[in-house]
């Protein structure tokens, strides 16, 4: 059932969702577990972001001010996919990897804040109410199809998700399938 909430809304829901994330990593009680948990955040992670770039960053550059907000929230998403993959290389019984998913988390929660503050309202601002719930619609689709995890050499915006995006969701859900097969 298509939901009939604003994009805001949905996007803070998942905000919420993306912080309780990083918290089950990082109390996982054991190795397999923390596996499992940081492999569901880097999925949402990424399905999250395309969905953002593709749906929300560009009605929001439309608005006063926006293209300079949202230049700003790409910048840190693209370094915020540098690290997620770079976390990602790492074995969570690495004694690094938990400083680095900790460091992770610190600059996810400040992109949150800033996105929230700066790119929300222009958002609600410059969008009627069934404008907000199509974008909230188009993000849900977005999410079917995205990729499942961090491609930094892919780059931001609308115009390379639509070009290699798909190819590289197609890559990572097939080894999502593998490796739920295999254990």
């Amino acid at each position: 059932m298509p939901t009939t909430k604003h994009v805001t809304d949905l996007l803070h829901e998942q905000h919420q969702h993306i912080n309780e994330l990083f918290d089950r990593v990082l109390a996982a009680p054991n190795p397999a577990r923390k596996q499992e948990t940081f492999e569901e955040l880097r999925r949402y992670l990424a399905v999250h972001e395309t969905a953002e770039e593709l749906v929300t960053h560009p009605i929001a550059r439309a608005g006063v001010d926006g293209s300079t907000v949202v230049d700003d929230r790409v910048a840190e998403e693209d370094m915020l996919k540098g690290l997620l993959a770079e976390l990602d290389d790492i074995e969570v019984e690495d004694a690094a990897f938990d400083q680095k998913l900790e460091n992770l988390h610190v600059q996810v929660r400040q992109h949150i804040e800033y996105e929230e503050r700066e790119e929300f309202p222009l958002l609600r601002n410059e969008n009627d109410e069934s404008m907000q719930v199509q974008m909230a619609r188009a993000i849900e689709a977005v999410e079917q199809v995205a990729p499942t995890r961090p491609h930094p050499t892919l780059g931001s915006g609308a115009t390379s998700q639509l070009m290699v995006g798909p190819l590289a969701s197609v890559v990572d859900r097939t080894k999502d399938a593998i490796a739920k097969v295999l254990g």
